[in-house]
């Protein structure tokens, strides 16, 4: 059994989140602002006391390395460290925190491994500063990152994402270098973000898919009517559609059952009046499942029911799919690893499925993957409320400590 001191990730966990600390527990940490900056830097300090080889990549993910005997790709793990606009200390945090902790304890037990061992704290993955940037960091690793993005991706007061990586010193032409062909296995520690290993009582979920993720930006274009003078019947009332729609595509999910999500997120009327029937209605729809064939379904009746409702209200409709990220089923082997590792550390766990998305999906098209998830408290995420006790978190990090050491010695 490796052992970990549930301490000394609560401890890396504090004070990695004084670098953007909102109110007592949040963290307000977008990419490339001071408060990204300062992080890394602190990431990068904690990667050269445990004595790993340091090294920032071209769009600001930081490498920590450890060599091993033999020649061949690596095997790493880690996690984001931007947050959400104000998200909590642990999402993206605690899968660095994690790494880094196992790592350092293999090689104060063990030495030096025999296949190389990497720790990483990629730069973006939230996409709460740059709505389109979603998994910068691991976008740029596996070298999807378009260069007409660089200038057509800009934030709330309109600085470019190439603009904001200059200013934290990174040259936005050289995105390409922080391509990688030489990773093997890629794990990911993180919260779960859910209720089910509460639910269930265990402290651990070795993770065997990722959901697949579509979103819509829906528009619903009517007439613009006075709300007194205009009489019920005959009005073309995109509000009115827009309500029959939220109940119709939540009721898919509804009827398809667990683990299939759809949500309903922003709304924007124009003109947005009180007295008014508006013009049109913009809004998001986010649906998710992690099985391929059972999510095409779920798109397949949601969007059957919105062109049928559109019609019938003489609406016209129209969408866009900013995102379309496929199911991620996790390497079986990886997973085993992983089954194998918990056990040996002793810690119950289940075999689970995760609703969000994560940084892992982009990586399995140059590794094997596989993710742990730690117990939240409350089902909580995305928030300044979200917890994982020093217990779960450490459980979590022995069984990462414990699969790398298998993987890599």
């Amino acid at each position: 059994m490796i052992e970990i001191d549930p301490n000394l990730v609560e401890e890396y966990l504090r004070e990695l989140a004084r670098h953007g600390a909102y109110g007592e527990t949040g963290v307000w940490r977008p990419v490339y602002t001071p408060a990204w900056s300062a992080a890394q830097d602190l990431v990068t300090a904690w990667f050269e006391d445990a004595e790993l080889e340091v090294r920032r990549d071209a769009v600001g993910n930081v490498w920590g390395r450890l060599a091993g005997s033999e020649a061949g790709p690596a095997v790493a793990s880690g996690s984001h460290v931007d947050s959400q606009t104000p998200g909590g200390r642990y999402d993206g945090a605690f899968g660095i925190v994690a790494a880094l902790v196992a790592v350092k304890a293999l090689r104060e037990r063990f030495g030096r491994p025999r296949r190389t061992l990497e720790v990483v704290s990629l730069c973006e993955e939230e996409a709460s500063r740059f709505h389109a940037a979603n998994f910068w960091g691991s976008r740029a690793i596996i070298g999807a990152i378009k260069q007409d993005e660089l200038d057509r991706i800009l934030d709330a007061e309109g600085v470019s994402i190439a603009e904001a990586m200059r200013s934290v010193d990174l040259d936005p032409d050289r995105v390409a270098d922080a391509a990688r062909g030489d990773l093997d296995t890629w794990i990911e520690v993180h919260i779960e973000q859910g209720p089910v290993l509460e639910a269930a009582d265990v402290p651990l979920g070795v993770v065997d898919a990722i959901t697949g993720i579509r979103h819509y930006v829906v528009h619903l274009a009517g007439r613009s009517d006075h709300a007194g003078a205009r009489p019920m019947i005959g009005r073309r009332d995109p509000m009115a559609g827009f309500a029959e729609i939220v109940t119709a595509v939540l009721g898919v999910a509804l009827e398809l059952g667990p683990p299939a999500v759809t949500t309903v997120g922003r709304v924007q009327a124009e003109p947005n009046l009180a007295a008014a029937v508006p013009d049109s209605v913009t809004f998001t729809v986010d649906s998710r499942h992690p099985d391929p064939g059972l999510l095409e379904t779920q798109h397949e009746l949601q969007e059957e029911l919105m062109r049928e409702i559109a019609a019938r209200r003489g609406l016209s409709l129209s969408w866009t799919t900013p995102l379309d990220l496929p199911p991620c089923p996790c390497d079986p082997s990886v997973v085993a690893v992983l089954e194998r590792a918990s056990a040996a550390q002793d810690v119950p766990f289940v075999r689970m499925s995760s609703g969000a998305g994560h940084d892992t999906q982009n990586l399995a098209r140059v590794a094997k993957v596989a993710m742990v998830f730690a117990r939240s408290k409350d089902g909580r995420s995305h928030t300044p409320e979200e917890f994982t006790s020093s217990s779960d978190a450490a459980a979590a990090t022995g069984a990462l400590a414990a699969a790398l050491h298998e993987l890599a010695y």
